[in-house]
């Protein structure tokens, strides 16, 4: 069952660039997610707002008890209260006039009831009628969802002033949970980045996330996922504790903003096709082990719920209403997520204004998969931002590193007991005195050691922006990071909510140009850079050989797929011809890479050939 009223959502952006979307956006009527990394930063924000709506503010202090869950539960309490103030002033505001009411309305998709209703309005004479359906359509107005997001593997353990680890509820991830879950919020909690089976467990002690004698469920659990089976291990590990997976949020591993986490070479479209064909599998194994577990509490398991199934929805480089149209009509996809495009809306995101020009004059060359992220996993970026010439100018100053003051990525024991992060000065004052001291050649120091020192503060950098924005902070004492998707190149001018949305729906003349490429192209351009890449890295060990030699199977099995796709009439917009071109050529720079890693395999090593399933055979 779907309960939104458009058939979009804005997915999560960095720590701060969606962190007050939606007081921004929310009263129109759209979702979109709040990161609940930085409770430091929620809290500066929350300040802010609450001056700048009247409402009272008490300040939780950095080493109050359970404080990061207090921190996040009150910034989502007044983010609420404020949602719900601009819902009641649009809904007082007349018909037949150009305010905010109206804009509520002409924002709907058509097939909304709610829009289609208000054009029956628009067109009636005055009397009791319409005053009758005036009436009931403001009753129905609705915010848009307020919704958070949890990356699972960022859970550092706290420690008391003694040193001793606190307990494990107080980690990150479960303090962030717990923040969430003590809020008053009806919305949906997303898990990214991995698994936590201790942190899905976890969620078995807060009541919200179950259904309620009606049926309803007042936190949902949304699972960005990179493939069907892990849909399906982690909906069973919920199942059997009673929770319940409303959505399963589908990513492009690298045409996406952020960190990537990209497959071992199947692309989106194969990724989509196996949802489609399997979804039914989902509800018909999750439905008897959540009933086990009602039956187990003494709980009644709704009737109405039965026939409820998860929504299945991609996000990842989509550009035009005519791809949302592949996806939703040939997929079954039920909705769609846009994002980096909606960090050129003022009104949608809080982008400082250098950042933004910074993303508006960002053309393809400009926009990389870095190696600047502290956690060692590759991140879309954009060149010269203030993090890149903030990071720079500390190296030649021979000072290279972050204070690293929040702590949230630290991770490496490499020269302490206890974790460190990657870009702290700590980290890399010691990794670069190692270096020094190996007997290598000066050529293989500088290589190791740019890749210390291009690490970034991303867990200050990623917020900052928002706190500029706001006039919170100065830019000169707050270098910000962006994490784009490559999609932004085509978007090169600042828009209107409502020319973003109108684009989205193909409502107007396309935003983007006729040239650019279809989005499932260019995830096939940058899959194969990544094998390059990967090939380039390779130490070309059974197991590596191994894992390339899948992924150039899986990347040829979704190359096949992408020219039947091709070989379709396009939908309106949809630039399918860029997609036969791209698969022929991205064919051919295949097999010259897999050529030149053939010749680097060791000789005491054959590949086996004539098999769906390559394998290594050692000769003896």
């Amino acid at each position: 069952m779907i309960d939104s009223l458009h058939t979009f959502h804005i997915p999560v952006m960095g720590i701060g660039y969606s962190v007050d979307t939606p007081i921004r956006i929310a009263p129109f009527g759209i979702s979109s997610v709040i990161s609940l990394v930085d409770d430091h930063l929620l809290e500066k924000i929350r300040k802010y707002y609450a001056a700048e709506y009247g409402l009272p503010y008490v300040k939780i202090s950095k080493d109050e008890a359970d404080g990061r869950a207090k921190r996040i539960s009150a910034y989502l309490d007044i983010v609420h209260e404020i949602v719900q103030k601009k819902m009641e002033e649009i809904k007082k505001q007349p018909f037949f006039e150009n305010n905010n009411k109206r804009k509520y309305f002409d924002l709907l998709p058509e097939s909304a009831i709610l829009k289609k209703k208000y054009n029956q309005l628009i067109e009636m004479e005055c009397g009791k009628e319409r005053d009758a359906l005036e009436k009931d359509l403001t009753r129905s107005m609705r915010s848009g969802s307020i919704d958070v997001n949890i990356m699972v593997t960022v859970d550092r353990t706290h420690f008391d002033k003694n040193g001793n680890p606190l307990g494990q509820e107080f980690t990150d991830a479960k303090a962030g949970l717990r923040g969430y879950a003590n809020s008053c919020l009806e919305s949906s909690i997303v898990f990214s980045a991995g698994i936590n089976q201790r942190l899905y467990s976890y969620m078995s002690k807060f009541r919200d996330f179950y259904r309620d004698k009606m049926g309803r469920i007042k936190k949902r659990i949304v699972l960005k996922v990179s493939d069907f089976r892990s849909a399906l291990v982690q909906g069973k590990f919920l199942a059997k504790k009673g929770l319940e997976v409303y959505e399963f949020r589908i990513e492009s591993g690298l045409n996406c903003g952020g960190h990537t986490f990209a497959s071992n070479g199947i692309l989106l479209p194969t990724l989509l096709k196996e949802f489609k064909e399997k979804r039914s599998r989902l509800a018909a194994e999750f439905k008897p082990l959540i009933q086990k577990y009602y039956r187990k509490m003494g709980w009644e398991y709704p009737e109405s719920a039965m026939k409820n199934h998860p929504l299945i929805t991609v996000q990842g480089g989509i550009g035009i209403h005519g791809e949302v149209r592949r996806l939703t009509e040939d997929f079954g996809m039920d909705l769609t997520g846009w994002a980096s495009p909606f960090l050129l809306v003022p009104e949608t995101t809080c982008v400082d204004n250098s950042t933004r020009e910074l993303l508006r004059r960002a053309r393809g060359e400009d926009l990389y998969l870095s190696d600047v992220s502290p956690l060692n996993i590759f991140f879309n970026n954009v060149r010269g931002t203030g993090s890149e010439l903030w990071t720079r100018k500390k190296v030649m100053e021979r000072r290279p590193g972050s204070p690293c003051q929040k702590h949230f990525l630290v991770s490496n024991t490499e020269f302490t007991e206890k974790p460190i992060c990657l870009a702290s000065r700590k980290y890399q004052a010691a990794k670069l005195k190692a270096i020094e001291d190996m007997e290598i050649s000066s050529d293989e120091k500088a290589k190791l050691i740019e890749k210390v020192v291009v690490k970034t503060c991303l867990c200050d950098h990623l917020g900052n922006g928002a706190l500029i924005a706001l006039g919170i902070a100065e830019e000169q004492n707050a270098p910000q990071s962006i994490c784009p998707g490559p999609n932004i190149e085509w978007f090169n001018r600042f828009y209107t909510l409502k020319e973003m949305v109108d684009h989205i729906y193909g409502r107007r003349p396309s935003l983007v140009s006729s040239k650019r490429p279809h989005m499932f192209a260019k995830e096939i351009v940058m899959y194969v850079d990544y094998f390059e890449k990967q090939i380039a890295n390779s130490s070309y060990t059974p197991k590596e050989i191994k894992t390339l030699l899948d992924f150039k199977k899986n990347l040829e099995e979704g190359l096949d797929f992408c020219l039947e796709i091709a070989q379709k009439p396009p939908y309106p917009g949809e630039n399918l011809a860029s997609l036969s071109s791209c698969v022929e050529q991205q064919r051919r720079r295949l097999a010259t890479l897999y050529t030149r890693f053939k010749k680097n395999i060791p000789l005491d090593f054959n590949i086996e050939s004539g098999s769906d399933n390559p394998t290594l055979k050692r000769v003896v």
